[in-house]
């Protein structure tokens, strides 16, 4: 979940992690993703990657995957980051060749990934806040992205698009 470490106003976004046996009961973690090197942690999703397409995988355990918009505070700016974990999210790693989609954009943000079985690809479906658009990429290993095509602008088109999702 997104969260402050340092208290309870907007800022220093970084990643929180809780477990729960039954959720209803939720033991807090130390922060899953902080933000480091100018670079916050937004919001997006995470993956188990069952097959190690990643290659983050150690010792046939499958990596648990975070994909994240990272929002750097040095100069406006939104791309998408990796972090992975081979101890059930207990710890992780940011990917060394992050960001791994850049647009070049202030306003790009919220990726959520799931896995197409039929066509072997990750599909991250992510938005264009500012211009009403949710793009869609295509990846065989979640490091390298390509462009598939976009929704919108069409129906509500006042604000920002935020938290697309595809189900």
């Amino acid at each position: 979940y997104q969260y402050n470490p340092f208290g309870i106003e907007w800022g220093h976004m970084s990643w929180g992690h809780a477990v729960s046996p039954d959720l209803v009961r939720w033991r807090h973690l130390p922060v899953a993703i902080p933000e480091a090197d100018s670079v916050m942690a937004f919001s997006g999703s995470a993956v188990v990657d069952w097959k190690n397409t990643s290659g983050f995988g150690v010792g046939g355990r499958p990596p648990l995957v975070a994909i994240y918009t990272g929002h750097r505070t040095d100069r406006p700016s939104q791309a998408q980051y990796l972090a992975y974990s081979t101890d059930r999210g207990r710890t992780g790693t940011r990917y060394a060749g992050n960001p791994v989609l850049d647009i070049n954009s202030a306003e790009f943000r919220d990726p959520k990934v799931m896995w197409h079985e039929p066509t072997r690809t990750w599909v991250m479906t992510v938005v264009r806040a500012t211009e009403h658009k949710v793009s869609f990429y295509g990846s065989p290993d979640l490091k390298r992205w390509t462009h598939l095509s976009d929704f919108g602008p069409a129906a509500a088109v006042g604000g920002v698009w935020e938290c697309p999702d595809l189900f």
